[in-house]
């Protein structure tokens, strides 16, 4: 199992050069990874800094560890813009990024902003955004007729680093199925409980993920698990029993 920092990016984090001062800390200390979320707009408002402007800076203070957003809402988000900055930082990282995609959340980035307000219009919208932009990263002429997306013989040149493409995580509200049918196309699954902020998924209930991703999945490539939970570091042998429970149900 590898294991990963994942901050909020508003606040007192809504600060470039102190995440990216964070991401060498946690480099150095020797975690896998360094994420950040991905919001416009909060429900009570706070600072907010851009987090491919942060990510940016963590890459230019970064050589090893992995980074990325927990979550980019792409229904928000033009796909063929998402698709420059994305392999824009894969190159400056040298093939360190992950993209973790979803929905999106706050009715305060959407309907309130003019975008989408429905669930499940936005959940098209994501399945038709990420088709866009692996086609886009492919490195090859490509044209795309979807509801919302249209493209004509783009070409974005370079493509990634990374090969077939930057690894996508695709987050999941469990027990909704389709986010996570949705999933099992890319490289990886996010799930969360529907109430995060109440509680967090229990070691059976990956289980009954892992197993439901096993039957929509076709590749046999790898494909990671990601759970996002906290200890205080009070208790160490507590802590490193919870995580143990979650390892042996098949997180990554």
């Amino acid at each position: 199992m590898r294991f990963a920092v994942n901050l909020p990016h508003f606040g007192t984090h809504a600060d470039a050069r102190l995440l990216a001062d964070l991401a060498r800390q946690a480099e150095d200390a020797g975690w896998d990874g360094f994420f950040i979320w991905d919001h416009v707009a909060m429900p009570e408002p706070a600072p907010v800094v851009d987090p491919w402007v942060a990510l940016t800076a963590c890459a230019m203070q970064t050589s090893r560890i992995r980074l990325g957003t927990m979550v980019t809402p792409l229904p928000r988000r033009r796909p063929w813009k998402l698709a420059r900055e994305t392999v824009s930082l894969d190159h400056l990282s040298g093939g360190r990024l992950t993209l973790g995609a979803g929905s999106g959340l706050f009715e305060q980035e959407f309907g309130d902003l003019g975008d989408e307000s429905d669930p499940k219009a936005r959940g098209d919208m994501l399945d038709e955004a990420l088709e866009v932009l692996t086609g886009l990263w492919s490195g090859e002429p490509f044209s795309y007729e979807g509801r919302y997306f249209r493209i004509s013989d783009a070409h974005f040149l370079p493509a990634p680093v990374q090969r077939p493409r930057i690894p996508i995580w695709v987050a999941a509200m469990w027990p909704n199925k389709r986010p996570v049918r949705r999933a099992a196309r890319y490289d990886g699954v996010f799930p969360i409980h529907p109430n995060p902020f109440e509680r967090r998924l229990s070691p059976d209930e990956f289980r009954e993920i892992i197993a439901y991703v096993r039957e929509h999945r076709i590749s046999a490539d790898p494909f990671d698990v990601v759970h996002s939970g906290e200890t205080t570091g009070a208790h160490r042998e507590a802590d490193a029993a919870q995580v143990r429970s979650y390892e042996d149900a098949g997180i990554t």
